[in-house]
């Protein structure tokens, strides 16, 4: 019985990453349409700033005081956040979509590694080798019109991957055994996001706010309210309820998200290696996912079984 609610507990965290994994890979298309229209600066400045008022809008509803944990906490993944997006977006703009989204996905595997480096403790190496096969099901994915040639955009996607993996496990240390409020963290950390992208861009922020026309405001207000507040607080509530190797393989489903709208929307086409990629990325994360519960429960059970016994041996 204890096992199930435990199954059932981990779906839930699952399903609502995913649902971020999957607007996060519809974003890119929204993010491209945007840098090209405006200041790729003052696009994320009204982003993560429009972001933030909202979530303080929602808060109302239920407010909890905010705490100086809350504050410093959700500064510091706000910087982290920042940074992250800063090397990516611009890799993104550098590069060809295709490298770009292989080289991105090689977080899957910097996280476990970053994470177990930190916490002095190792995935079994079935993990790996379901990491592995997630990134093959990339390079299926996005091979079909060929790679580019490398460009400094490939060596910031590949920065973007090593800061994306870090971050996600200073996120996860940051947050882990605090009295803490998901909300006021994201709130935190998207304010402190937008802030630093106006301060970055004044000029850019303000002309993006006042040219912009209805379908960019639409492709905004998508990035704003499902890609920022559902997606950033859903990752902040997950994080503090799973690892972050597991987070790492569910956001391994971006690129499926990402051609799917792009098929739906872009007019583009997939065709059967791109379909293979897309099933061997499904796979490889869901059996990555099982390996890392059992592996995670395990360390659990054995740390239990060794503070009992050292309970009895006291006694």
């Amino acid at each position: 019985m204890s096992r199930l609610v435990d199954y059932a507990r981990s779906a839930k965290v699952d399903i609502v990453l995913l649902g971020a994994a999957f607007v996060w890979g519809a974003s890119y298309l929204a993010a491209k349409q945007l840098t090209e229209a405006g200041s790729l600066w003052g696009m994320m400045a009204l982003r993560f700033g429009a972001a933030a008022v909202i979530l303080y809008l929602i808060r109302a509803f239920k407010p909890v005081k905010f705490t100086k944990a809350d504050i410093w906490v959700g500064s510091a993944v706000g910087v982290g956040l920042a940074t992250v997006m800063t090397v990516e977006t611009n890799g993104i703009h550098l590069t060809s979509a295709t490298n770009a989204g292989l080289i991105i996905s090689l977080s899957i595997i910097f996280t476990p590694i970053i994470e177990g480096w930190v916490r002095k403790f190792w995935l079994p190496k079935n993990f790996f080798m379901a990491a592995g096969g997630a990134v093959v099901g990339v390079a299926f994915l996005v091979s079909g019109n060929g790679l580019q040639s490398p460009n400094w955009g490939d060596a910031l996607m590949f920065g973007a991957a090593v800061l994306r993996a870090y971050y996600q496990v200073v996120q996860g240390s940051l947050t882990a055994g605090r009295k803490l409020t998901t909300i006021n963290l994201t709130i935190f950390q998207t304010l402190t996001a937008g802030v630093i992208f106006f301060i970055v861009d004044v000029p850019g922020t303000v002309q993006a706010a006042g040219s912009s026309g209805p379908n960019e405001w639409f492709l905004l207000g998508f990035l704003v309210l499902l890609c920022t507040v559902y997606g950033f607080f859903a990752m902040m509530w997950g994080i503090r309820r799973t690892s972050a190797s597991r987070i790492a393989l569910l956001q391994g489903t971006e690129p499926v998200w990402a051609v799917f709208i792009a098929m739906l929307f872009g007019g583009e086409q997939l065709n059967w290696i791109g379909g293979i990629g897309a099933l061997l990325i499904i796979g490889s994360c869901y059996w990555g996912l099982g390996i890392e519960q059992a592996a995670r429960q395990k360390r659990l059970s054995d740390s239990a079984t060794g503070v009992a016994s050292a309970a009895e041996s006291h006694n």
